[in-house]
């Protein structure tokens, strides 16, 4: 059933205040932006009633679902006994879901530091790997989004992110693991992940020698779901342990089981970071990031000089993803992940075959994308008609992101509780919206 194109006074009203009283640089999804109400499981409603199947999940953070009923009642019982406490103090909720990351990182990664956002976390860790190596540079990739603060902008790789020209001293970017459109223009597994060498020669050419760290996201998110070969992050680890920098993990998108099969997107490439940093998904909504390391690591902090955070570890966000770290453990765990996703890849790749402006798809688990293209010889970006997408999508009640670079990346990735029942009829939906766009083209 398509979508009723009418004008409600209700959602008039939300619209106009939003252009009076929001900064205009507020970005929002479709010709005309869509305002929610109310949200319950995999399906969200707008002011007007119509309802939606969300695979994008909020941007990869209701990783339970909408109003899911135990991280609810986590939050109001919390709620009821202490909403705020700050880092000064040590909180039940707090302490219990930094020993259960513990059990749940990889390696010997067991401590942690909670902020209120991915972008705090990354620039946390930033803070750490200095402070452990005393090294001061940082090497990041291309076409990579780090968060909107100034550092976490001056290591995003995508000009449109990087509002006022941002610049930051000792920030370098490497070419990027991007195979479908390899900035060296070679093959697959022939050029033997030449890209990952570039790592090393960014260190060499532009940095003192000596890095504090590389970070990069295991599969990066608002650059497209750009998926790295197998070999790529154990030839950089190694790289990078040789100029004395630390690895950064950051599992803001690919973390929680996104990416099926493993807790964390970086065990796919069977390497273990230094530290991690996380977000999104980890609170189905709550505000709350992560940064975690080695207690050997963690110690370097001890008499580097005084640190708190307001609104860290927040009693009531740490409830929220005690309580949705277990209903992932009951109901989404990384091999549901797997077993769904492996569904929706296969569905994605059908469509490919019907569609040659699906010039590529990638990802992993629920984490998967289509790269829109003009011609799928010459792979030119067609940005125009991946918003057509988008929008026809939500003509049929489908949420669907988008990415990349160039705009021409539709991004999907519902919550990690989606059944074979939601990824079909998703794909029912996304069909339909493909053959109109194909139609108009």
């Amino acid at each position: 059933m398509e979508i009723q194109k009418n004008t409600s006074a209700k959602k008039k009203e939300i619209l106009e205040k939003q252009k009076k009283y929001l900064f205009p640089n507020h970005l929002t999804y479709y010709t005309e932006p869509l305002p929610l109400e109310k949200g319950e499981g995999l399906y969200v409603w707008d002011v007007e009633g119509n309802k939606y199947l969300d695979f994008f999940a909020g941007i990869l953070v209701t990783s339970v679902g909408h109003s899911r009923p135990e991280v609810n009642r986590a939050v109001q019982e919390q709620t009821e006994k202490l909403a705020h406490a700050s880092t000064l103090y040590p909180v039940d909720s707090h302490v219990n879901l930094a020993e259960k990351l513990a059990e749940l990182a990889t390696g010997e990664i067991s401590m942690s530091y909670f902020s209120p956002s991915g972008t705090e976390a990354n620039e946390a860790a930033i803070m750490l790997a200095k402070v452990h190596t005393g090294n001061q540079e940082i090497v990041a990739l291309r076409h990579g989004y780090s968060g909107r603060s100034m550092v976490g902008m001056a290591l995003t790789g995508q000009s449109s992110w990087r509002i006022g020209g941002t610049h930051i001293s000792g920030v370098k970017h490497a070419l990027n693991p991007y195979c479908y459109r390899c900035p060296l223009k070679m093959t697959y597994p022939s050029c033997g992940a030449a890209c990952a060498e570039d790592v090393e020669e960014v260190i060499k050419t532009t940095t003192s020698g000596r890095i504090a760290a590389f970070l990069a996201e295991p599969i990066q998110g608002v650059g497209g779901y750009i998926t790295p070969p197998k070999e790529y992050f154990k030839i950089v680890k190694e790289v990078i342990q040789h100029y004395g920098g630390l690895f950064i993990s950051d599992e803001v998108q690919s973390g929680f089981g996104r990416t099926g099969n493993k807790w964390w997107g970086i065990e796919h490439w069977e390497v273990e970071p230094d530290i991690m940093t996380m977000a999104k998904g980890i609170a189905n909504g709550f505000p709350l990031g992560n940064t975690m390391t080695r207690p050997d690591i963690a110690e370097s902090t001890r008499n580097a000089g005084l640190t708190i955070s307001t609104f860290g570890g927040n009693p009531v966000a740490c409830a929220a993803s005690l309580a949705t770290i277990e209903v992932m453990e009951n109901e989404a765990h990384p091999q549901h992940v797997a077993e769904v996703g492996k569904i929706l890849r296969a569905g994605l790749e059908k469509l490919q075959e019907q569609y040659p402006f699906i010039g590529d798809v990638r990802g992993k688990g629920l984490m998967q994308a289509m790269e829109i293209v003009e011609d799928p010889a010459t792979k030119e970006p067609a940005p125009k008609q991946a918003n057509h997408i988008m929008e026809s999508c939500k003509g049929y009640g489908l949420i669907i992101g988008k990415g990349g670079l160039y705009g021409n990346t539709i991004r999907i990735a519902p919550p990690l509780t989606a059944n074979e029942e939601h990824i079909q009829e998703a794909l029912e939906k996304l069909a339909k919206a493909l053959k109109e766009v194909a139609k108009s083209a």
